[in-house]
C-alpha cells in the first residue's frame, strides 16, 4: 500500500539509532509515489532530486529554506550547488546506512517548498 505525501508531510522525523534498520524495498517501493520527483539511487540507499534555477540569488534562497527545513527536522539533507544555479538535494540516513521514513517525509516537505 502506498503512503501518499499528505501523510508523510503531516509526520515529524524521529531520532534514527544505529540499531534502526533501513527500509526495505518493499517499503521503499510504497514511499517513493509520494515524491515522484526524487529519484532512487542504483544502490537504494539515497533518494535525489534536481532543480534549476533562474539564478545564483534564487537557488541560494531555496537551499536556505531548505536548511531551515532540515534543522526543523533534526534530518539534514546533502545540498549541492553547480554551475551557479543547478541544484541537487540528496536524502539519506547515515546512521543506518540507507532510508527510512525521515528521508521521504524531509522530500514531501521539501516539494511543498517549491522551487
Amino acid at each position: 500500500m502506498s503512503i501518499s505525501a499528505a501523510e508523510l508531510t503531516a509526520k515529524k522525523c524521529t531520532a534514527c539509532e544505529g540499531n534502526t534498520p533501513a527500509f526495505t524495498s518493499e517499503q521503499i517501493a510504497a514511499h517513493l509515489p509520494a515524491v515522484p520527483e526524487w529519484t532512487l539511487a542504483d544502490d537504494g540507499k539515497l533518494i535525489r532530486r534536481k532543480y534549476k534555477f533562474k539564478d545564483f540569488v534564487t537557488a541560494m534562497a531555496f537551499l536556505q529554506r531548505v536548511a531551515v527545513l532540515a534543522e526543523e527536522e533534526d534530518h539534514h539533507p546533502d545540498l549541492h550547488l553547480t554551475g551557479y544555479r543547478n541544484v541537487a538535494i540528496e536524502l539519506s540516513t547515515h546512521a543506518i546506512g540507507g532510508l527510512s521514513a525521515n528521508d521521504f517525509i524531509v522530500a514531501a516537505k521539501i516539494d511543498k517548498l517549491g522551487s
